[in-house]
């Protein structure tokens, strides 16, 4: 059907072979990027939670902060290899959860 509908099918087969490199390269550079722009020192106020709607829900989900700490530490300490652990909103939910992805997966 491709070659009917006039598309270059070794193109498209060539794009397909791509993802998994697109995606595991792609993945790393946006994992990479939060992470960087998201830290500060201790000097700077980093890691200081401050009060408005993402500590109320921290709060609601976790019962504190230092919970959410030990969750996340636990979950990404038992990642083997390469991963992430990831702090997300479920929408199902309507909670907070720690999650982790393997390599540089998105969440």
């Amino acid at each position: 059907k491709l070659q009917s509908a006039g598309a270059d099918v070794s193109a498209v087969k060539e794009a397909i072979k791509l993802q998994s490199a697109l995606k595991f390269n792609g993945g790393g550079h946006i994992n990479h990027s939060l992470f960087w722009k998201n830290l500060a020192p201790a000097s700077k106020e980093g890691g200081k939670l401050e009060a408005g709607p993402l500590k109320d829900t921290i709060e609601r989900d976790f019962g504190s902060l230092e919970n959410l700490k030990k969750e996340l530490n636990a979950k990404t300490a038992a990642v083997q290899g390469s991963g992430w652990g990831w702090l997300g909103w479920n929408q199902a939910t309507k909670k907070l959860e720690v999650v982790t992805t393997a390599n540089q997966d998105p969440l």
